[in-house]
């Protein structure tokens, strides 16, 4: 707690967190001690936010890839049609760390409804960030990220690096007036049955997010230091995506980066 509190956390704050337990070093009770801490930093008045994506419940990421290669034709069909439908209470979000699930299962905690981007909160905004989050806008203007940015969240980095900084791929929407696009497809529960879903939504590529992170530091207030054994960092997300934003315009339009068959988060 102090470490955290010496983070500049505070509270009352709303914060959304990426972090590494791995990273943290040895910490008795583990997960639930990092859990409990950062929830008596922010007190009662204060959101913990954390991503619980399912990038598996896809047929375009790179874990469908990995998961699926080699399989016959008939072997994917297969495989494609066992796979379950995303379940806000139920699908676990592991693939983004044990912090993220046990934040996901504890009494009162509130998952958006993303298919594959979804996010879960505990504290008295989490109903309110975790609402309406459309199911074609993985992490834009309909998403818990911009709702954060309303708030004027902050991000806290626990042994993580800034490729890992979610909040970035809100600039992503914003640094163009026709960032590029993607068709991505995911597993959904509907009346009739589990069914695949394709929709449009902007590509999401996080390949330059360390350069745009480490650029950051020379414009924008970021506290650094160590939680247990991990280096951290902790900044505004408003000045996080507000920088992101001017950067990627000058790095992606400015270059004429093509990012348009990028394998990345989908």
């Amino acid at each position: 707690m102090a470490e955290l509190r010496a983070m500049d956390i505070h509270s009352g704050d709303v914060v959304l967190v990426h972090a590494s337990l791995r990273r943290l070093g040895r910490v008795v009770d583990g997960v639930g001690t990092v859990l409990a801490s950062l929830r008596e930093v922010i007190g009662p008045e204060g959101t913990l936010v954390v991503p619980t994506f399912t990038s598996s419940n896809s047929d375009t990421s790179r874990v469908h890839a990995n998961r699926t290669r080699g399989m016959t034709p008939s072997d994917l069909l297969e495989y494609r049609a066992c796979l379950p439908p995303f379940d806000a209470e139920t699908t676990p979000s592991i693939e983004c760390g044990l912090l993220t699930e046990r934040v996901r299962s504890q009494p009162g905690a509130v998952r958006s409804r993303h298919p594959q981007t979804s996010f879960a909160a505990l504290g008295p905004a989490a109903r309110l960030l975790m609402s309406d989050h459309d199911p074609a806008d993985h992490l834009g203007e309909s998403s818990p990220l911009a709702k954060l940015y309303m708030k004027k969240a902050q991000v806290l980095l626990l042994g993580v690096a800034y490729e890992s900084c979610t909040a970035f791929h809100l600039a992503e929407y914003r640094y163009s007036p026709s960032p590029p696009r993607t068709v991505y497809g995911c597993m959904i529960e509907t009346h009739s049955g589990p069914r695949w879903w394709q929709y449009e939504d902007v590509v999401l590529d996080d390949r330059d997010f360390g350069e745009c992170g480490l650029e950051m530091e020379g414009s924008v207030p970021v506290v650094k230091g160590r939680v247990g054994d991990a280096d951290s960092r902790c900044f505004s997300l408003v000045e996080a995506v507000d920088f992101a934003e001017s950067w990627l315009r000058r790095n992606r339009l400015n270059v004429g980066a093509s990012i348009s068959s990028y394998d990345g988060i989908r």
